[in-house]
């Protein structure tokens, strides 16, 4: 019988994410992993066609293929982190491939290896399959040597070694010979150990046991009425990005995914973004998932005893490093569209909303008596070492929160979290009754306030403005209402809103600015500033407009549930670095903004 290639998947953003808080896969919708970093989000990408390879074709990749495959069917099992994609030949023949990453308790502990385990099995008629795992090592750049047991392959090379474990013939693997699958099959990848029992019966009980994880904490999540599969699915995600050994959350799970074709808008997002992260902790506490909160504050704590009341960078790796010296690949990049970068050079910015941002993020845990670790008089000292820096820097310029690289002003956005800072600073003094210090960071919360409201408003334009002094719209300003600073009603923060949607708005989306910036106009919208857009349209009473924009944005969902950073407005195709944290933020907070109560129903 001859081999019939099957149907490949489109370049495109139809992916599905795996991961258990310590690693992350993409798999596309042919089954086959795309993308994978180990031994963390930010490591070497051991699986990275998504972005191209150096070598042949079918490298860099790990596929389970069809003969003569020609469609597929791909799903998450409900409110889990498992994936099972349904390939069929139109011969009656049909596999299902089953991906996830295991998570679950064990021994007390938290099992979460950086491996990932794919099964499959026969769904009809006799079909016919190769097995095709091919890392690649360096970036693409070293191949490695393989040696192999009676039931594993090794890949070593670069101090690195892979295992793969399995039940199938590990000839048919390693020579990557076409087989009748005529029952399950179990592949273990990940470090160079051997496992404890017979691959099928060890991996069927990790997945068994993941779901069991998986359902039990989305059990647990308060959820809105309305849109309950896509915030689930949203909260899922934004878990996964989560590393859990230091607290820190990731961006996104890629790097150099473009913001849109051609436009060189290529950074590597593996890192935490301290800005991106007090989003995640907001919209996940707004589902009563605490847990990550608690993990984020010891990340946090450990920044602010590093910085000790000093310039506290935008992102830092999420084992706490402080250099991320960007540097270009030799991948070709996303569907051709390089460069592909490792590191960012925003670690070198200042970007001085991270200081409200830091306090934001912590805040809550000052007055929720659930946690576990409350925090004390002593965390409070510190957070007002952020205080301090954030009053200093609050009419200072900076590269602001869309990081320009060649341009400091004086950014509105970034003001306004200096003035969040204190303010929250405030409240939190007075939840330890220090009146004293209360009465302080009032003060300086006033101060900048006043700041604002003088130097950022521009009567001209009839709204607040992007810098101190100037004259165009950001998308950033719609945060104004959801921090405080003004009441929604209040009829500056109606008019900003108005004038933004009149210059940003392009159909049901929005762009973050209008001017010209280091590369350009910007091309594509940018997912979180139409999900601020709805937030801000609800708020002052234009519900009905905010709903129908935010089912827009439900709609450009990949087919499992999932958004990138970018859109374009005209034909919903995504851009940008993928899963975007910011953008499955902007789910949540929408559908509990929209949804109806409870009370409607019960």
């Amino acid at each position: 019988m001859s081999w019939t290639s099957p149907v490949k998947s489109e370049s495109s953003l139809d992916l599905a994410m795996i991961g258990n808080c310590s690693i992350a896969a993409l798999i596309d919708k042919m089954g086959t992993l795309v993308w994978c970093c180990l031994p963390r989000f930010d490591g070497d990408p051991v699986f990275h066609s998504l972005l191209g390879t150096i070598g042949e074709e079918g490298d860099a990749a790990f596929a389970i293929e069809l003969n003569g495959a020609v469609r597929s069917e791909q799903e998450y099992v409900p409110n889990t982190a498992i994936v099972k994609t349904r390939i069929f030949d139109g011969q009656g023949n049909a596999i299902e491939i089953t991906d996830f990453a295991p998570r679950f308790t064990a021994k007390g502990r938290m099992f979460r290896p950086n491996a990932v385990v794919r099964r499959v099995r026969p769904l009809a008629g006799h079909p016919r399959i190769r097995v095709r795992c091919r890392p690649r090592f360096a970036w693409g750049k070293r191949v490695p040597d393989i040696t192999f047991g009676s039931n594993h392959v090794r890949w070593v090379g670069n101090g690195t070694t892979l295992r793969l474990t399995t039940n199938a013939s590990v000839t048919y693997v390693r020579e990557e010979t076409p087989f009748l699958l005529d029952g399950p099959l179990s592949f273990y990848l990940g470090p160079d150990e051997s496992l404890t029992d017979h691959p099928d019966k060890i991996l069927r009980d990790f997945e068994e046991n993941t779901e069991v994880y998986w359902r039990h904490w989305t059990r647990r999540l308060s959820l809105p009425l309305e849109y309950q599969e896509a915030v689930i699915r949203a909260a899922i995600t934004l878990k996964l990005c989560t590393y859990e050994e230091t607290g820190a959350i990731i961006a996104a799970a890629t790097t150099s995914i473009p913001e849109a074709a051609g436009s060189e808008r290529n950074w590597d997002y593996r890192y935490c973004w301290l800005r991106d992260a007090f989003f995640v902790i907001r919209a996940l506490n707004s589902l009563s998932e605490m847990e990550t909160m608690e993990n984020y504050l010891r990340y946090l704590n450990n920044i602010a005893a590093v910085t000790n009341g000093g310039h506290v960078q935008p992102l830092y790796g999420i084992g706490l490093e402080e250099k991320l010296i960007e540097e270009i690949t030799d991948l070709p990049g996303y569907r051709g569209n390089g460069p592909v970068r490792v590191g960012n050079q925003a670690y070198e910015h200042f970007q001085h909303d991270v200081y409200g941002n830091i306090v934001l993020g912590a805040a809550q845990a000052y007055f929720d008596k659930r946690l576990l670790h409350q925090p004390g008089l002593e965390d409070f000292r510190r957070l007002e070492q952020v205080g301090e820096r954030a009053f200093a820097m609050h009419d200072q310029p900076d590269a602001g929160i869309w990081e320009l690289r060649t341009r400091a002003r004086v950014h509105t956005s970034s003001s306004l979290m200096c003035w969040a800072a204190c303010d929250r600073i405030a409240k939190i003094a007075d939840q330890f009754g220090l009146v004293d210090r209360a009465t302080y960071w009032r003060e300086r919360a006033q101060k900048i306030h006043g700041v604002i409201c003088e130097r950022g408003w521009n009567p001209d334009v009839g709204a607040f403005v992007e810098s101190f002094e100037g004259s165009d719209l950001d998308a950033s300003l719609l945060l104004m209402a959801e921090v405080g600073f003004l009441p929604a009603k209040d009829p500056r923060f109606i008019a900003t809103v108005d004038k933004i949607g009149e210059t940003l708005r392009r159909g049901n989306h929005l762009f973050r600015y209008h001017a010209a910036d280091d590369f350009g106009a910007p091309e594509n919208a940018f997912n979180i500033c139409t999900f601020w857009y709805i937030d801000a349209l609800a708020r002052i009473g234009r519900t009905d407009e905010a709903r129908e924009i935010y089912e827009t944005m439900l709609s450009c969902r990949n087919h499992v549930g999932l958004l990138s950073e970018d859109t374009t407005p005209s034909t919903g195709e995504l851009w940008g670095n993928f899963p975007q944290t910011y953008s499955m933020v902007g789910i949540i907070n929408g559908a509990v903004r929209l949804s109806k109560g409870w009370e409607s129903v019960i």
